[in-house]
């Protein structure tokens, strides 16, 4: 009965765990998407409330490890239970991240000047909506132990990187031929970075749903997001 009555608390445990894993993905996925269409329109009011949900994802990621140091003191986890425990602890470390990359944009909203002639605006959402994906998608691979859509994610993290590139070159040739947008230019260059470093986080975290439900790393793209 005793050992029954452990294997029950723990898989309640691991349930919790994965459940404040997927509300933490889900705040930062809104506060992506949010923040850049506060930063498209100029909303003052809904750049405030990303910044303001920020507080509760950096809470669930205080309240998931403090449950996944008390998994392993108490329930001494082995082999594939540990491992997923690990995995939780620094996927929740990566959302956080992602939040303040989402918090960092929202703050940026109102520092975008004469946004209905500045036309790099317009350059941005396609970028953040592959990067949204990309955290929606590895969040989805996290609650289904979709190793296969894990590796989809890591793949798709070269088209970021190859929106940011172009948005920097024109970014770079607007500012030269437009002086006078020079800090706008500069804001938005901040913003894309901050979308870059979003999918970069989102193939951290897809590494370790792979490693998670594999056993074996993604050697390819280990080191990505290191750098």
């Amino acid at each position: 009965m005793a050992s029954e009555h452990t294997v029950k608390a723990f898989d309640e445990d691991i349930t919790r765990l994965r459940g404040m894993i997927a509300e933490m993905g889900g705040l930062a996925e809104v506060s992506i998407n949010e923040a850049m269409e506060a930063l498209v329109r100029g909303n003052k009011e809904l750049a405030q409330s990303v910044v303001e949900r920020d507080r509760r994802i950096d809470s669930l990621e205080a309240e998931i490890d403090k449950l996944a140091v008390r998994i392993i003191a108490l329930r001494a986890p082995m082999a594939d239970d540990l491992r997923e425990v690990i995995a939780a602890l620094k996927i929740a470390g990566v959302i956080e991240r992602i939040g303040d990359y989402a918090k960092n944009i929202a703050k940026s909203a109102d520092k975008i000047k004469g946004r209905r002639q500045f036309e790099p605006l317009t350059l941005v959402p396609a970028m953040a909506e592959l990067a949204s994906e990309m955290v929606h998608d590895v969040l989805t691979a996290y609650a289904a132990r979709d190793a296969e859509l894990a590796r989809e994610v890591v793949e798709r993290d070269d088209k970021v990187d190859a929106f940011y590139e172009s948005i920097f070159r024109n970014l770079v040739s607007h500012m030269m031929e437009n002086p006078s947008t020079i800090s706008s230019a500069a804001q938005l260059l901040f913003v894309a970075r901050n979308i870059e470093r979003i999918g970069d986080h989102a193939t951290n975290v897809a590494e370790m749903v792979y490693y998670a439900a594999t056993g074996a790393y993604l050697t390819d793209k280990e080191d990505k997001g290191q750098q």
